[in-house]
């Protein structure tokens, strides 16, 4: 299981939030089998998506971030809980690039600039909240970062991070939220551009045997800091027979009839997951009945 800690400053100044993503990232890449540099994506987009769904309030409350910035991965979806819990896919899982001019892999070019980030938010209202704001960088968090001040209008630094081992498996995982509070003062905010400017890599600090504790410390150093809490998460979705069944059942009686009268089954994927749903014709004809 992997770890998230939020903190306080005990002035009140700012809010942080820091995970170790590992294991999550880590089954994202077992699952997908997707190249390198959409492992490296995909992982940060995920990593985000935990933490932000650590954020909701609601016990039943969830967050989607999807974006497309037409980059050959194509469309990139995770989806958290209000645990962390997170799950996520991506269109195409095979995208080859070259290194950028920085000797990283090109996240930016795997993502694309040329489109915009959502975030939807099931609160338990009648409708979601959706927010967007177009990709401006493709690293996902600058655009995470954009994100909140734009469309949330709350200054914020997001830091994400994803190690890929030569094998295509994943060394680390992490990141980090800084929020500035309501009432931040100019000298609190200078300590912390101070030291985010400073700051070593999401990865060189977890490399290093880091805590996402010793890391949120990090991102507010010289601010007294009070612990709120710290939980585990995992990648985890909640794909069941029965959802499938109540969508193949959305999709209409004369299409359930068409899969009934086939003589082979029907199979259903889960895209988050890669679990394999299979129903005979009979399987279809009971939910046929169940639908009329």
């Amino acid at each position: 299981m992997d770890k998230v800690v939020r903190y306080i400053t005990q002035d009140g100044s700012a809010y942080v939030i820091a995970c170790d993503s590992t294991e999550t990232v880590s089954e994202l890449e077992r699952i997908h089998k997707p190249s390198a540099t959409v492992t490296a994506a995909l992982g940060r987009l995920i990593t985000a998506c935990s933490m932000m769904g650590d954020m909701l309030k609601g016990k039943e409350d969830t967050v989607t971030i999807r974006m497309n910035g037409g980059g050959g991965a194509g469309d990139l979806i995770a989806v958290s809980d209000s645990n962390g819990n997170a799950r996520a896919y991506v269109q195409n899982p095979i995208v080859e690039l070259e290194l950028n001019e920085k000797g990283k892999l090109d996240v930016a070019g795997a993502v694309g600039t040329n489109g915009m980030l959502y975030v939807i938010k099931d609160i338990g209202l009648k409708e979601p909240y959706i927010g967007q704001t177009p990709i401006i960088s493709g690293e996902i968090a600058e655009d995470i970062t954009n994100y909140f001040a734009s469309s949330e209008q709350t200054p914020s630094v997001c830091a994400l991070g994803v190690l890929v081992n030569p094998d295509l498996t994943v060394k680390h995982a992490g990141g980090f939220i800084i929020q500035l509070l309501p009432g931040c003062e100019d000298e609190a905010i200078t300590k912390i551009e101070n030291n985010i400017s400073t700051i070593q890599s999401v990865t060189e600090m977890l490399s290093q045997g880091m805590t996402p504790d010793d890391i949120a410390k990090k991102a507010l150093e010289g601010f007294e800091l009070d612990k709120l809490d710290e939980s585990q998460f995992c990648y985890k979705c909640n794909c069941s027979r029965e959802r499938v069944e109540n969508a193949l059942i959305s999709t209409g009686i004369e299409n359930l009839r068409e899969m009934a009268n086939d003589d082979k089954n029907t199979e259903v994927d889960c895209h988050f997951c890669n679990k394999k749903y299979v129903f005979t014709p009979e399987d279809i004809k009971i939910l046929l009945n169940n639908a009329t």
